[in-house]
């Protein structure tokens, strides 16, 4: 019960990460409030949760939104938890066909949602002196080409840089800040960036979920509950000492080319040896 007697906000918490991240700190004793456009979504989230789960319509494009979800959890007695999560894919167009307006709306709705997040959470927290944990999800396409599009993919990197910044700007009011770094994780954020619906939804998650298996050392596909366990750790007491890092979950894929983790895979340094040879 690391959350017990907290309180949380979770922004895109009717699905995917959000959701599963919202109900692990309510496992853990905090009440949270998810904002997400998803109505019907929120709705489910929070009837199973006994009334520990608050939702609230929230479009993170809208700058007011944000600041009115902030201000739900902290007028139920402080704010302690922030999980800026909400996102999609964004433009999948390469750098030289993007349009402005699909580079602005990518960069608006996964950089500036958490910055405005910060924004509105960091003085209610600085307000009630008690210090506080903020968690933005990046991902492990901030880190590598080939893993996202181009403008999803900066914005990610945008996030990390935002999260050093922040925990530097924030810690003297004792206020963490951490990012988490997602591999390929079956939810629905692939699908949707592809326009995939219905049955096809399943059946192309299911095709990504071997996919990665096979892209990666641990040989099996990353879940929701995965991600939520890395942002119970950072927005808890038990990483009091961490802040301005991130954590990345993603089965190893970032740990290098294949054949630095499968011996089957032909490497440029095996084929010079063999020449060698």
């Amino acid at each position: 019960m690391r959350f017990a007697g907290k309180r949380a906000v979770v922004t895109g918490g009717a699905s995917g990460i959000g959701r599963a991240t919202a109900l692990r700190l309510v496992r853990e004793g905090a009440e949270v409030w998810i904002g997400d456009i998803d109505e019907a979504g929120g709705a489910e989230v929070a009837q199973t949760s006994n009334g520990r789960i608050h939702f609230q319509r929230t479009d993170v494009l809208q700058a007011a939104e944000i600041e009115a979800l902030m201000h739900a959890a902290d007028a139920a007695g402080g704010l302690d938890v922030v999980f800026n999560n909400a996102g999609a894919g964004g433009s999948r167009d390469s750098i030289d066909a993007i349009s402005p307006e699909d580079w602005d709306r990518t960069q608006a709705l996964l950089l500036r949602s958490v910055a405005l997040g910060i924004r509105y959470a960091a003085p209610l927290m600085i307000a009630r002196g008690q210090g506080g944990a903020i968690v933005n999800t990046s991902s492990v396409a901030a880190l590598q080409t080939g893993a996202a599009p181009t403008a999803y993919s900066v914005a990610k990197a945008g996030v990390l840089h935002l999260t050093t910044l922040a925990a530097a700007d924030l810690a003297q009011y004792r206020i963490r800040v951490n990012a988490v770094c997602p591999g390929f994780i079956t939810t629905n954020i692939f699908t949707s960036a592809l326009g995939i619906s219905g049955e096809k939804r399943d059946m192309a998650n299911g095709m990504i979920g071997q996919a990665a298996a096979q892209a990666q050392p641990l040989q099996r596909a990353g879940t929701s509950d995965d991600i939520a366990a890395a942002v119970a750790y950072l927005a808890s007491e038990d990483a009091s000492f961490v802040t301005g890092t991130r954590i990345v979950v993603d089965g190893g894929l970032t740990i290098g080319p294949r054949h630095s983790w499968d011996p089957k895979a032909p490497s440029m340094f095996a084929a010079l040896e063999a020449f060698a040879s």
